[in-house]
């Protein structure tokens, strides 16, 4: 969709006279000869709108004028190609206090309210992005119509807040309200026809027709697409109290009320003011206030920001539009398919016919699990071609190389491609372990070979590492950088070193837990005390996830390159491997595995006998995961603490709301972990031995 609406010029949008009137700051205002007046909101020097103070100020301005002049009605809409309104500016909330935030959703409130209630039809044309507060300002208009490629959603959640500007009470009273709470709930967007269908948009047509149909609104052939049996059921608190409790148990399965706040304080309120607007108006800015201030809140919006500075990486166009994959195995298949979803022409190879076809197969199921729409998926299909003989690879702009991990294998793959490279292609490898600078030997020109280290599942895994060695060149690493941006995926440059960061930093995480099955502790609580701190699974899950062969391999390769000491793997684990017990891709391994993939796991609670405490198996896990990543820090493997965050809660779902791992060391305090690692290195060994990179951290 990203690539459809950046073909959408500005000139194709329906803006009435506004087009030709003169900014007046963030807004064009103009009335056509219909006495219909036109408020489009264009704030100058973005690319993309989002809600602030000054827009919420002028808005006020204009809306008084507005209800003075009395026009037949008033359209309301955005002149950026990419969409009505991305949200609001947070950084406007930063530093603030509770009582000034409070202040500063106070007088937005009063000025939604005042749209609201103007005497003339009021439209809310949407198209693009209509996230968060420019859905609120949406939902204060009288009917929204959008066009079909937009997406609207209450993306709050994911910065541990919930709408503030209206939202709680306007989508829950124009929708049906169980819908409008799930969106709330969960930050998932809705398309345009799901919206149609839940009764937050009134109607969906055609950029074309914008102008008809915003007349037909005028005439009262629109009607309002809400107001059903189920909104008028819920406005009786015993009906809500009911879905109520369902709905805390299926937020706790996801976001533990003490790390995730904010969909808990949405339930109540729904659950108690639901119906009355007044009231939950005012919970909803007394909440949204105290929220801000949490540390769940202040570190998820570190964490936006994280994400936005990994984008902010790409310097101009990556020059790429046509990829070739070689290895059709589960890793380069994927990263075909994706390519080709996100609009890039790929031929997929492979030494032969039977790993095309299964990871055709495979991308055929991704992508119609992603895009949902036939013609979508059509479009995705007709970009993806298997190529068996390689054609691809001479009209390539990338070659990106997904073999098994072999050196010789790969070296032998770059001399069969190397010679066939048009002019400008850059080469890739996504590698995981192996040296990018003995890959780079023979190579007849190794300046524009490159890692692109994708994460499995690439269609949910966020994160590439954009691994450079000393023979890169600068123009190299930028185009692939740029490439991972128009991919839709967070880049994070890192040097050629063993594991590169985030293997590196995972590693001793997993190899630790096996330690701890080696010394009878049970599997079940190692994994609960680590998802309880906020993992998104646990560490022996997590190896039986990445397959015990991989694991094991990945290990020996960092305890033969590493120059810290590293702990041997238990003679069980090879065990396992030897006889196939790998993991969930086999149904056995550390667990067992039922026919959906999900492990059979018992339910296993510390005992008053255990000598080990919840806490100190924590640290166990957490304080080597962190002292890799300093390592890495020291050894320029990673030169910014805020991308080794960014990568580590992108590339290994470390617990967003504590901020990335060396935010979290710094809040916690840097020499109480030194201190602590110490302890465990006496106890437990010398693995534990503190990096030298923690003075650094220190000064």
């Amino acid at each position: 969709m990203s690539r459809m609406l950046a073909a959408l010029s500005d000139q194709s949008l329906e803006l009435g006279p506004a087009r030709a009137a003169e900014p007046e700051g963030n807004w064009r205002c103009a009335t056509d000869a219909d006495h219909v007046t036109w408020l489009v909101l264009d704030r100058p020097g973005k690319s993309v709108n989002t809600i602030d103070r000054s827009v919420i100020e002028e808005l006020a301005g204009h809306v008084e004028r507005i209800a003075e002049q009395r026009p037949t009605a008033l359209v309301i809409r955005s002149a950026k190609p990419s969409g009505f309104a991305a949200g609001a500016d947070i950084q406007q909330f930063a530093g603030a206090s509770t009582a000034e935030i409070s202040a500063m959703l106070e007088e937005a409130h009063r000025v939604l309210d005042r749209l609201s209630q103007l005497p003339m039809r009021t439209i809310a044309v949407i198209h693009g992005h209509c996230l968060g507060a420019g859905l609120e300002l949406a939902l204060a208009c009288d009917r929204r119509i959008a066009v079909p490629e937009s997406s609207l959603g209450f993306p709050e959640v994911m910065l541990g807040l919930h709408p503030g500007l209206g939202g709680t009470y306007r989508a829950t009273a124009t929708a049906d309200p169980l819908e409008a709470m799930t969106m709330m709930l969960t930050g998932k967007p809705a398309t345009a026809k799901k919206a149609k269908a839940i009764g937050l948009v009134d109607a969906v047509v055609e950029e074309r027709h914008v102008r008809a149909a915003v007349q037909a609104a005028i005439r009262g052939e629109l009607e309002p697409a809400g107001g059903s049996l189920k909104a008028q059921a819920f406005s009786l608190r015993p009906a809500r109290a009911l879905m109520a409790s369902q709905m805390r148990r299926k937020a706790a399965d996801k976001a533990p009320k003490a790390h995730y706040p904010a969909p808990y304080r949405l339930i109540d309120l729904w659950e108690e003011h639901g119906g009355n607007a007044k009231a939950m108006q005012a919970a909803e800015i007394r909440s949204f206030a105290e929220l801000i201030e949490t540390e769940t809140a202040q570190n998820l919006v570190r964490v936006f920001f994280l994400r936005e500075a990994m984008k902010g990486l790409k310097q101009g166009s990556s020059a790429i539009s046509r990829v070739h994959v070689v290895g059709a195995g589960a890793m380069g298949g994927d990263i075909a398919a994706w390519a080709a979803l996100e609009g890039f022409h790929v031929t997929l190879g492979d030494v032969a016919n039977e790993p095309i076809g299964r990871a055709m197969k495979a991308a055929t199921k991704m992508l119609t699990a992603t895009l949902k729409d036939p013609l979508k998926i059509r479009d995705a299909l007709d970009r993806l071609t298997p190529d068996p003989r390689g054609l691809g690879i001479r009209h390539a702009d990338l070659v990106i190389e997904a073999a098994p991990e072999r050196l010789e294998l790969k070296r032998g793959i770059f001399a069969a491609i190397e010679p066939q490279l048009k002019t400008g292609a850059l080469l890739a490898t996504n590698t995981s372990a192996l040296p990018l600078e003995d890959l780079a030997e023979g190579l007849a020109d190794p300046s524009r070979l490159v890692g692109l280290h994708f994460f499995n599942p690439v269609s949910r895994m966020q994160l590439v590492e954009i691994v450079r060695h000393d023979r890169i060149s600068a123009e190299t690493a930028r185009r692939a950088t740029a490439f991972a941006v128009e991919l839709s995926r967070l880049p994070a440059p890192v040097g050629s070193a063993p594991g590169f960061l985030v293997n590196r930093a995972l590693t001793p995480y997993m190899a630790e837990a096996l330690i701890m099955v080696d010394e009878g502790i049970p599997k079940e609580r190692i994994d609960r005390v680590a998802e309880d701190f906020g993992m998104p699974m646990g560490p022996v899950e997590l190896a039986d996830q990445v397959g015990l062969d991989i694991a094991l391999e990945v290990s020996a390769s960092l305890r033969q390159r590493l120059d810290v000491p590293f702990p041997d793997s238990p003679a069980w684990l090879e065990k396992l491997v030897a006889e196939k017990k790998l993991g969930r891709k086999t149904g056995s391994g550390l667990y067992d595995y039922d026919a959906d993939g999900k492990p059979k796991k018992q339910r296993v609670e510390a005992s008053p006998q255990d000598a080990t405490s919840d806490a100190d198996l924590l640290d166990r896990l957490i304080l080597p995961m962190l002292n890799a990543v300093v390592a890495c820090l020291r050894e320029g493997v990673v030169e910014r603490e805020d991308i080794a965050d960014g990568a580590m809660i992108f590339g290994t779902g470390f617990a967003p709301f504590r901020g990335g791992p060396i935010h979290y060391a710094r809040h916690r305090g840097t020499d109480e972990i030194t201190a602590k690692l110490r302890m465990l290195a006496e106890k437990h060994g010398p693995r534990f031995t503190p990096d030298a990179g923690w003075d650094r951290l220190n000064g």
